[in-house]
């Protein structure tokens, strides 16, 4: 029985999920909470994960570290985003599993389903086709967590759960053109290109695929949701079952923006997956939904984008 001083472990807790997941447990009156920066904990450390694990001894353990990115920083870093995450994940999965951790949750990406996939994604789809290449290495990275979680439970009896949730957006993003994802790198263009005197904004691709965005809370939510129930199964899609091109997106995060000029589109670039909608009756049936509408969602993120604007993160590989 999970108690309010229950020790609970996120990993990657000064992360745009993991600082929403700390959020959530702190307001729902969580005392005994653990989060480590890279600095004190290397999760790529096998030694170091075992002596953590032997000292602190986590009931819960919440797996929200990653190495992460959008397209470009996928295909520029192939190895680094197999190799850095499988490296995380099996750290955290194997050592929870020796220190008798009584809950493991691992948190994924809808990239692990294929790349042609019927749409909306079913949790059963997976392994059934080829990968977006773009982002294959992340996202077999992922696939081996999930396995590694269903393995547990198959094994071991373990409550071992697997949440794998659509576009994630929201405070403290990624705002770095180089390497952030879709909608917080379109906040950052259309900002900078009104401030500029609303400048043309250019954008990767056609604007034809469809994508899904969650808000980061929302994800935290839904963790916390997992964390108090028990699941039946291993593997749940989470988001919110409705998506919009990425050109009707770009006219929201325009319009939210208050960008004024043009937007060009730039179709020698890559689009990615053409959609990936999310089949989420799975989490609706264990009696969760999402609550935060994108435009709400979108604005909320602009505001703190402004708030933070000196210091926004920017990931440099």
């Amino acid at each position: 029985m999970i108690q309010k001083q229950t020790k609970i472990y996120v990993a990657g807790h000064n992360g745009m999920v993991g600082a929403a997941i700390f959020r959530a447990l702190k307001q729902k009156g969580y005392q005994n909470l653990i989060g480590l920066s890279s600095r004190e904990l290397d999760l790529k450390s096998q030694s170091s994960v075992k002596s953590f694990f032997e000292k602190e001894k986590p009931e819960i353990v919440i797996d929200a570290a990653a190495r992460v990115g959008g397209i470009l920083a996928n295909n520029n870093y192939p190895y680094q985003f197999l190799m850095e995450n499988l490296l995380i994940q099996n750290n955290l999965i194997d050592f929870s599993l020796q220190a008798g951790v009584e809950k493991f949750i691992f948190l994924g990406s809808s990239c692990i389903y294929p790349k042609l996939a019927p749409q909306p994604l079913k949790e059963d789809m997976l392994l059934t086709a080829s990968l977006e290449p773009t982002n294959q290495w992340y996202a077999l990275a992922k696939i081996a967590g999930v396995k590694a979680c269903e393995a547990i439970r198959q094994q071991y009896g373990k409550d071992f759960v697997s949440l794998m949730p659509t576009n994630l957006y929201g405070p403290f993003d990624n705002f770095d053109l180089e390497t952030s994802h879709v909608l917080p790198a379109m906040i950052r263009k259309f900002h900078e290109a009104k401030i500029d005197g609303h400048q043309p904004v250019k954008l990767w691709g056609s604007g034809t695929p469809m994508r899904e965005f969650l808000h980061v809370d929302d994800m935290a939510e839904a963790v916390v949701f997992a964390m108090e129930h028990t699941f039946e199964d291993n593997l749940y899609n989470v988001g919110t079952g409705q998506d919009l091109t990425i050109k009707s997106l770009a006219a929201l995060i325009q319009q939210v923006t208050g960008h004024q000029g043009e937007i060009v589109w730039d179709s020698s670039k890559p689009d990615g997956t053409p959609r990936k909608l999310m089949d989420v009756s799975k989490m609706t049936g264990a009696g969760w939904k999402a609550k935060i509408s994108l435009e709400q969602g979108i604005q909320d993120t602009y505001q703190w984008f402004l708030k933070n604007i000196d210091q926004i993160k920017q990931v440099k590989l």
